[in-house]
């Protein structure tokens, strides 16, 4: 990726995405998330280069700039959640696009990031009711919007959704988690005993 073509396009393939250039200067444009209003992208022109700024987890912060010379604390922004790339070609395509996922994920903060982030708190050996999930995300009356956002899991290797259970303790129908006893599998390996499709959350709920 070295355009500013390239960065735009890929920046509006986000959800609920749109450009600006609210500068009076077309060097600047700004890909914003409706509603909101807020810029996860900012693309513009600087020293011979596109640069990009993107908003970072502090956690994450000096690891992009230990990794890559080309990426920088953000130019004109807090330096503290803001990052530029500098699109000189010295780093992976995959590795800009992160950067630019990562910011429109900390930007959108949606419920639904929020319950796969609850989810992924759940520790092995452990289970979790939708309710106490839906409680975790920030609201607990959000357990039928638990139960959807699992079922859409987009990345199961990282999101442990089978640690979710009913209020009685029960497992997830067929469908779920790729096929009839599915779930089971995966908590038993958990360390999770699994009788009759329901687990005794007296003993193994958080």
């Amino acid at each position: 990726m070295k355009t500013r073509e390239e960065a735009l396009e890929y920046g509006l393939t986000f959800p609920d995405t749109y450009m600006e250039t609210p500068f009076h200067d077309s060097n600047w444009q700004l890909v914003r998330v409706k509603g909101s209003k807020k810029a996860f992208l900012w693309i513009y022109e600087r020293e011979g280069y596109i640069n990009l700024n993107v908003k970072v987890n502090p956690e994450w912060r000096d690891f992009w700039r230990s990794t890559f010379h080309s990426v920088r604390p953000g130019y004109h922004q807090n330096k503290e959640h803001w990052n530029t790339i500098i699109l000189d070609d010295s780093i992976p395509d995959k590795d800009i696009k992160r950067m630019i996922a990562e910011s429109y994920d900390l930007i959108t903060d949606s419920p639904t990031k929020r319950i796969y982030e609850a989810v992924k708190k759940i520790p092995k050996g452990r289970v979790a009711t939708y309710a106490q999930v839906a409680n975790m995300a920030g609201n607990e009356k959000m357990a039928r919007a638990v139960g959807n956002a699992l079922h859409k899991n987009p990345d199961p290797e990282h999101i442990p959704c089978f640690r979710v259970v009913n209020a009685k303790g029960e497992l997830a129908g067929e469908f779920a988690f790729g096929g009839a006893g599915v779930q089971e599998k995966l908590l038993e390996a958990d360390g999770v005993e699994v009788k009759n499709g329901k687990v005794d959350l007296n003993k193994y709920g958080i």
